[in-house]
């Protein structure tokens, strides 16, 4: 039995390749890394690195589902894609619009003063992901291509493979979060700036929005 359990996880020279190819994608910057910087920047760096944790957390459910096969549901059913697609859709656009009205900061004098409570900043994070369907199509695209069914089941391969993708994911958006909080640091004390960055952070989180909403299946 435990022969079997090794024999089922990639080589090491697949993993290697695996990470290799993964971290060239990570580091590119995309809707996980400009939701986790625009965090940062708005709340600071613990902000930033715990929505980094939640989007991590929400890719986990991505790697289940195409461990379990669910994604091809989404790859191939047009109203699975497009209900998950409006529904991310809108909920990063509520978020944007509450900014940029500026409802947090009129809620008590101290606006930024007064931290949002990590919970909600990790499931945020979260949410934001697993509500992207891209990332479910991207797991299905990608895995596949460093699994080799002669090694064991699939799924198990997939599974250590996707959890692999994760870790580096998580690792990089940290290290975004980070030094997008130090470029910040410096003039969060501003009420202009404060006002600055709700009206950057809102419109970016809007216009991703719209980009999930516009997203096509290919």
């Amino acid at each position: 039995m435990f022969e079997c359990t090794v024999a089922a996880v990639p080589t090491a020279t697949t993993f290697a390749l695996f990470c290799a190819a993964a971290l060239a994608l990570i580091v590119v910057p995309g809707p996980a890394v400009t939701y986790v910087v625009t965090q940062s920047l708005d709340k600071g760096r613990s902000a930033g690195l715990v929505s980094a944790l939640g989007v991590a957390s929400g890719g986990l459910v991505h790697v289940a589902a195409a461990t379990a096969g669910l994604s091809a549901l989404i790859a191939s059913s047009a109203s699975a894609f497009t209900v998950v697609k409006l529904a991310g859709a809108a909920y990063l656009i509520a978020i944007g619009l509450l900014r940029l009205a500026g409802r947090r900061e009129r809620a008590g004098e101290e606006g930024e003063n007064t931290p949002t409570p990590a919970r909600r900043l990790f499931w945020q994070g979260a949410f934001v992901n697993v509500l992207n369907p891209k990332t479910a199509l991207f797991f299905l695209a990608f895995l596949p291509q460093f699994v080799d069914p002669d090694r064991g089941p699939v799924a198990l391969q997939a599974a250590v493979l996707g959890a692999a993708f994760l870790v580096l994911a998580a690792l990089s958006d940290s290290t975004y979060a980070v030094v997008a909080a130090a470029l910040a640091g410096r003039v969060r004390g501003s009420r202009r700036a404060q006002q600055v960055r709700r009206f950057v952070s809102g419109t970016i989180f809007v216009a991703l929005g719209v980009t999930a909403a516009a997203a096509r299946r290919t």
